[in-house]
C-alpha cells in the first residue's frame, strides 16, 4: 500500500530534536479521514512520542497529527490550540473535500452538523400528567 509522507519540523534551539519524515499507509489515512468526517471535530495532543491517539487507539498520534495538521494548512480544518491540545474542526470546504476523497453522496453530514432529534417531543405532556415529581401536594384549590 502506498504512503504518505510528512515532514515534522525540528523546533530550533532544542538539541536532538531533527526533521523526520513521517510515512501514513493510505489505509491509516483513510481511517482519519473517515472518523474526521463522522464526527466533524477531532482533538489532537501535542505528544510525538505517544503511542496511540486517544479516539482512535489503533494509529500512533504522531500519524494523526500530521494528517489533521496538513488539512488544516489547506483551510479544510479550524484549528485551536490550547494547553498542548489542538482542536480541529471541518470548514465547509473540507467537508465538500472529503466528500470528494471518500466517495460520499451530498446528503451525508458530519453529525456535528446534524439535528438531534429528541427522543419525546418537547410540548409532549409526561406520563405523570404534569403533576411533577416533589414530595409537596399542591391542588388548584389552594389558590
Amino acid at each position: 500500500s502506498r504512503a504518505q509522507a510528512v515532514c515534522i519540523p525540528h523546533r530550533p534551539g532544542v538539541a536532538g530534536v531533527l526533521a523526520k519524515m513521517v510515512l501514513i499507509p493510505k489505509k491509516t489515512r483513510r481511517q482519519i479521514l473517515e472518523h474526521l468526517f463522522k464526527e466533524g471535530v477531532m482533538v489532537v495532543k501535542k505528544d510525538y512520542q505517544a503511542c496511540k491517539h486517544n479516539e482512535l487507539e489503533d494509529i500512533p498520534n504522531i500519524q494523526v497529527m500530521m494528517v489533521l495538521r496538513s488539512l488544516a494548512s489547506r483551510n479544510y480544518l479550524s484549528e485551536i490550540y490550547s494547553w498542548r491540545w489542538h482542536y480541529y474542526t471541518l470548514t465547509n470546504e473540507g467537508i465538500e473535500y472529503l466528500r470528494e476523497v471518500l466517495h460520499l453522496p451530498a446528503q451525508v453530514f458530519p453529525s456535528t452538523l446534524t439535528k438531534q432529534r429528541p427522543t419525546r417531543p418537547a410540548l409532549a405532556p409526561s406520563e405523570e400528567g404534569g403533576k411533577g415529581k416533589g414530595k409537596g401536594k399542591w391542588d388548584k384549590t389552594d389558590e
